[in-house]
């Protein structure tokens, strides 16, 4: 009973977060009929509703474009579906040739799946439900873009919460990227090279979780352009967008991070002291700023964090002994560059809001630190180095 009411609880969890959509859904093509059927007057405008549900769809994103691949697509299937059904009749090679060419039709047209896929699905209505005898060509192109239309207008006008959608995915970021610098610090604590290995398997899977970041992103700039009542989002939109690109350069750099920090103790070199206590500052400091975009705060705190918990790694502090080991120290300071970028500072101030590496002229220590050097975790326009 208990794996039951678990799973009916994340059955339910999932409706919950697609109920906006299919409201938005069902409402569309109920009223995609209605327009089609009593404004326009067409008898069996059956694209309307097709046009509404797949413009609209239970995920979000790039409706704009999708309203026009529509009216491409069901332009394409039916005009090849009318012309060759009339003639070579209807049977199943016949719907076979008719799906083909308008497929293909489509593809040379744009490329886009949207256009394909409803291309071959109206061709297949033509030559089996709909013959060219039950409607003109042109009547179900008005009904594909009035389905499409009547979409959107639902969708402005009973919008998602922009920011809402940001935040859900954010979180999620920021909590892949905060975990695992706490687990690595954990791992330099104990010297766990396992535990270290652990956490550079985990970033290795975070890829999907940043590209939905983005994608919610998108969704929420689209909806905040077509909803007149969400009109007013768009300004705190630009801090969830400010900080994607850093926040995805500081789960590459740390992915590195945590590659050469399996090295380097699987190598037994030495790591100062302090780096884990970094490590942890920084995890808050990311925790910080998904609580400061949040409350639409600009994250000044976060940026204070992050250049408090850099403080320590100066020269002084840039030793290691031995390669994986300084690639380690060099990284930390990449992520440190990367966190205050996400807090809206360009690279160059976030630079020189760190402490110099280089001891001050005519005092003694290590020389400053040169770029660390590229190994397969850190691939070429992925990772950024200071």
């Amino acid at each position: 009973m208990g794996a039951v009411k678990e799973a009916v609880g994340r059955g339910l969890g999932r409706w919950r977060g697609a109920a906006l959509p299919i409201v938005q859904s069902a409402l569309s093509a109920g009223l995609a009929w209605l327009v089609a059927t009593f404004v326009i007057g067409h008898q069996h405008p059956f694209f309307a509703p097709i046009a509404a549900v797949v413009c609209l769809g239970v995920s979000l994103g790039q409706r704009l474009r999708r309203v026009g691949e529509l009216v491409v697509g069901v332009s394409v299937g039916v005009g090849v579906g009318d012309a060759l059904i009339s003639w070579i009749g209807s049977g199943p090679w016949q719907i076979a040739l008719v799906v083909g060419l308008a497929m293909s039709a489509a593809v040379l047209l744009d490329g886009g799946s949207v256009i394909a896929l409803q291309a071959g699905s109206s061709a297949v209505l033509v030559a089996t439900l709909l013959p060219p005898s039950a409607g003109g060509g042109f009547d179900r192109m008005i009904d594909a873009l009035t389905g499409g239309l009547v979409g959107l207008a639902v969708a402005a006008l009973i919008p998602a919460n922009p920011v809402t959608v940001a935040q859900r995915q954010l979180k999620a970021l920021t909590n892949t990227l905060s975990l695992a610098l706490r687990n690595l610090a954990e791992a330099l604590e104990e010297k766990d090279s396992v535990k270290a290995a652990g956490v550079l398997a985990e970033l290795r899977t975070s890829q999907s979780t940043i590209d939905d970041y983005k994608s919610a992103l998108q969704t929420g700039s689209e909806i905040a352009r077509i909803a007149p009542i969400r009109w007013r989002s768009k300004d705190e939109l630009k801090r969830y967008q400010a900080a994607a690109g850093p926040v995805d350069y500081a789960i590459r750099n740390t992915r590195v991070l945590a590659r050469r920090a399996m090295a380097a103790l699987k190598a037994d070199e030495g790591i100062p002291d302090g780096v884990p206590d970094v490590l942890k500052d920084y995890a808050d400091a990311v925790d910080c700023l998904k609580g400061e975009l949040e409350k639409g705060q600009e994250p000044k705190k976060t940026r204070e964090a992050v250049r408090d918990a850099a403080r320590v790694l100066t020269a002084r502090r840039l030793g290691g002994d031995g390669f994986s080991s300084k690639v380690v120290l060099a990284q930390i300071r990449s992520v440190a560059v990367d966190l205050l970028q996400a807090t809206g500072l360009n690279r160059s101030e976030a630079m020189e809001a760190l402490p110099p590496l280089s001891p001050p002229a005519g005092s003694t220590g290590p020389a400053e630190e040169s770029a660390p050097v590229r190994d397969r975790e850190d691939q070429t326009g992925r990772t950024k180095h200071p």
